[in-house]
């Protein structure tokens, strides 16, 4: 069946293509329908189920004559250390684990912290959590001790995993000092912490509270997986609020493991066996959904890199990477081929690796600019796939259904919705809009399995963040369009769309067209406030590597670019050349932190924040301009 088979089967019966797709899940107890709606708009699904997450992502590989095959590879530049960890071996190092968590008091329902950087022990500790039931919350190794301390006493963990320490190129992060001023700052106690320590820089242990990750394992009994039911939560994931305190995104089980293995092969067009690569980090929700929890279920082997794509040692690390662990589809930022493309414009290092394996490139995590896609598809040969998720969904909302049908790419388009959601666009009002018209982006209810029923101890507050704008409608939160053949445009975040004297423009599309300047690497858009138009749009771009071009040749480039293209309406005129943009640690742009800066607000420092010294260089290239208080 074609795409357009299988999402109107979805949509004329969603109930029975759901009980479809968890056919291919191992249950304890089966579910007896899908769908629970009595308490809508807050939904849920396979809730009577009884199933084990640890259990669907190892064990039954093992049952089923996958024992030796690689589930995890792990790839570190950084130390020069890799590994590959079969299904057997991976069964008995997360049983042990439980079994050491199990022993220290950790059941079904508990909470536990874990705070570990890119290592297989990371996934080991997720899996280890999902098959005793307790709820893991990943925080991002290196996170700041406030905003430890803020999850520790949102999510009241029993325990915290953490390392000893976390590698970033030429440094080393100490962990513990942050973990041990976190616990002494938040309200809430906890019980004890297994500490994995690290050789490049092991750390003292508190007596009677930090106990050795390897130490707490010797002579226990290994756990057993823990049925537990369909609506159970497998993790809290904390993403960004408005109100500066985080929102923790609850993910159900049953939910969770029916649609990540339903995308693995449709979406990703991988089959069991083949090598899987999400180049992200285990604090963020790619982490979840695809190096550990999707790639694993469905029999994938899936890489743990700990590395960057440029400085590790150069531009040429991800091709490495592929050509040497043979990696079938290959999932990552745009970010990160920004970087690649900045510091080797022409592409010249994957000469050296031989990259046939792979099948296609997957970005997300931000808008991927066509400028980027086309580079990436000249240079590697292969699909370029844009598609479209959050962290509250967990998988994809928009994308190319590659595994069942390879759908014609347009550039600057994620393509169209999964079997799942029901993507409309919506005016102010909550009506629908024409095709190719700007609006806010919403999911009409309910949203499929797997995503956020709601957020851990905050119904109200999940209801007004997603739910009341729109009665009916999953509010995204995203701005864009779908055109005539149904293909949906990201343009923006909603609040970044901005008003030019009374027109609304998106600041996305005027980053498409700066990000085609054979010049520019990389490029943000922003709104800032102006008397006379209300607002007015301010470019920031950093320049490739080996552009001689001048910088007031490239400002006039720029602004004549954005006026032929978007049109004078645009009021595009400022424009400023800068080293780098300031960035969360997963490559997302701060564009609203810049606009603060830009009118002279006063913000909090985000807690996601790569570098928060470029901060002061945005400051500086405001103030010539005639903002950020000059």
């Amino acid at each position: 069946m074609g795409y357009k088979a299988v999402y109107d089967a979805w949509k004329a019966d969603p109930e029975s293509f759901w009980m479809e797709q968890a056919k291919a899940i191992d249950w304890v107890t089966p579910p007896t329908r899908a769908l629970f709606d009595e308490n809508a708009p807050l939904y849920e699904w396979f809730k009577d189920a009884r199933v084990n997450t640890c259990y669907n992502a190892v064990d039954r590989h093992v049952e089923n004559g996958r024992g030796e095959q690689a589930a995890i590879i792990y790839d570190s530049p950084i130390t020069g250390k890799k590994d590959s960890i079969t299904f057997a071996e991976l069964k008995d190092k997360v049983a042990s684990l439980a079994g050491a968590l199990q022993a220290k008091g950790v059941t079904t329902g508990d909470r536990v912290i874990i705070y570990v950087p890119m290592v297989p022990e990371a996934l080991v500790a997720m899996l280890a959590c999902s098959r005793i039931g307790a709820i893991h919350s990943v925080v991002f190794g290196g996170f700041a001790a406030n905003e430890l301390a803020v999850r520790i006493d949102d999510a009241t963990p029993k325990a915290i995993i953490a390392a000893s320490c976390g590698l970033e190129p030429g440094r080393v992060v100490p962990y513990k000092p942050l973990l041990d001023e976190a616990i002494e700052i938040a309200n809430h106690k906890i019980d004890f912490t297994l500490i994995l320590q690290r050789e490049e820089h092991p750390c003292d242990l508190i007596a009677d509270r930090d106990f050795d990750w390897h130490a707490a394992q010797d002579g226990v009994t290994p756990a057993n997986c823990v049925p537990v039911s369909g609506d159970h939560p497998v993790y809290i994931l904390y993403t960004s609020g408005t109100t500066g305190q985080p929102k923790g995104v609850v993910r159900p089980t049953a939910g969770h493991i029916v649609a990540l293995n339903w995308t693995m092969k449709n979406i990703y067009n991988v089959d069991p066996g083949d090598v899987f690569w999400a180049a992200s980090d285990v604090g963020w929700v790619v982490g979840h959904s695809y190096i550990c929890y999707g790639p694993l279920i469905h029999g994938n082997t899936t890489i743990v890199f700990e590395g960057k794509p440029v400085g590790t040692p150069d531009a040429s690390t991800f091709w490495r990477v592929i050509a040497e662990h043979n990696v079938r589809s290959f999932f990552t930022a745009p970010t990160a081929f920004r970087a690649i493309k900045r510091d080797d414009p022409k592409g010249e290092l994957i000469q050296n690796f031989d990259i046939s394996a792979l099948r296609g490139l997957y970005l997300a995590g931000e808008r991927a600019d066509p400028d980027t896609i086309e580079w990436a598809q000249k240079v590697m040969g292969v699909p370029v796939y844009d598609h479209w998720w959050q962290t509250e969904t967990g998988y994809t909302i928009a994308g190319n259904p590659a595994g069942l049908e390879a759908l014609p790419v347009k550039i600057g388009s994620p393509t169209v919705a999964m079997p799942g959601y029901d993507v409309q666009i919506l005016d102010e009002a909550g009506h629908p809009m024409p095709a190719g018209e700007l609006g806010a982006i919403a999911v009409k209810l309910p949203l499929p399995p797997g995503t956020l029923p709601t957020l851990w101890h905050a119904e109200e507050r999940f209801k007004k963040s997603y739910l009341n704008t729109f009665p009916g409608y999953y509010e995204t939160g995203d701005a864009g369009m779908i055109d005539d053949d149904g293909y949906l445009y990201i343009m923006a975040r909603t609040d970044d769309v901005i008003n030019v004297a009374g027109h609304r423009l998106s600041t996305g599309a005027m980053e498409e067209v700066l990000a085609g300047h054979p010049d520019i690497a990389e490029c943000a858009v922003i709104g800032v406030t102006d008397t006379l138009k209300g607002q007015l749009p301010m470019g920031f771009v950093c320049l490739n590597k080996e552009c001689e071009t001048p910088v007031e040749q490239i400002t006039k480039d720029c602004i004549a670019r954005v006026r032929d293209t978007i049109g004078p309406v645009a009021a595009f005129k400022l424009v400023s050349v800068v080293d780098r943009l300031p960035k969360t640690r997963s490559g997302k742009i701060l564009r609203g932190t810049m606009v603060k800066i830009a009118d002279n607000e006063d913000f909090k420092m985000p807690a996601t924040i790569d570098d928060p010294a470029i901060l002061d260089e945005i400051r500086a290239a405001l103030k010539p301009m005639g903002y950020a208080g000059a």
